[in-house]
């Protein structure tokens, strides 16, 4: 099994559908890898087209335990609301299974900022969302079970 790092750059997001009757959208999003999650910081007062310019990292086992259809990351974006429960506004996945499997064989792998299309609960469009990817192999000792952990010395 490879371990690695995958870094995600959040980018912008644009034509997001406004929750807010009154003023502009605080935009932020919950970037979730498997059980780890990542929040972004709230573009305050940046409506339907909002910017971060903020990177995220997650750890990465691949393959995982009998997992190979779960390399995806989900973008959930949300509107914070101040006196209210914060607003849904739409989702992205981004599946990696084969960028993963390109980053393991290579060492690295790289996907500049794309957009990704985001839908509300009923699967409709509402805006772009734009991140880019960079997975990075990291080696990590094996260890020799026949030993208990411990190298037997060649002297």
């Amino acid at each position: 099994m490879a371990v690695g790092v995958l870094e995600v750059l959040l980018v912008s997001a644009k034509g997001l559908g406004n929750t807010d009757f009154f003023g502009k959208m605080d935009p932020y999003v919950l970037i979730q890898y498997k059980t780890q999650e990542r929040k972004s910081s709230i573009a305050r007062g940046q409506g339907s087209n909002p910017s971060w310019g903020e990177k995220f990292t997650f750890r990465v086992e691949y393959p995982g335990e009998d997992d190979h259809h779960q390399f995806k990351l989900n973008l959930k974006i949300m509107d914070k609301d101040t006196f209210s429960a914060d607003d849904y506004i739409g989702s992205a996945t981004i599946f990696l299974e084969d960028f993963l499997a390109l980053g393991v064989e290579n060492g690295t792998a790289e996907l500049h900022p794309s957009k990704y299309r985001v839908v509300r609960m009923d699967q409709s469009y509402c805006g772009e969302i734009q991140v880019g990817l960079t997975f990075n192999l990291r080696e990590e000792p094996e260890i020799n079970e026949e030993y208990g952990g411990w190298k037997q010395s060649e002297y």
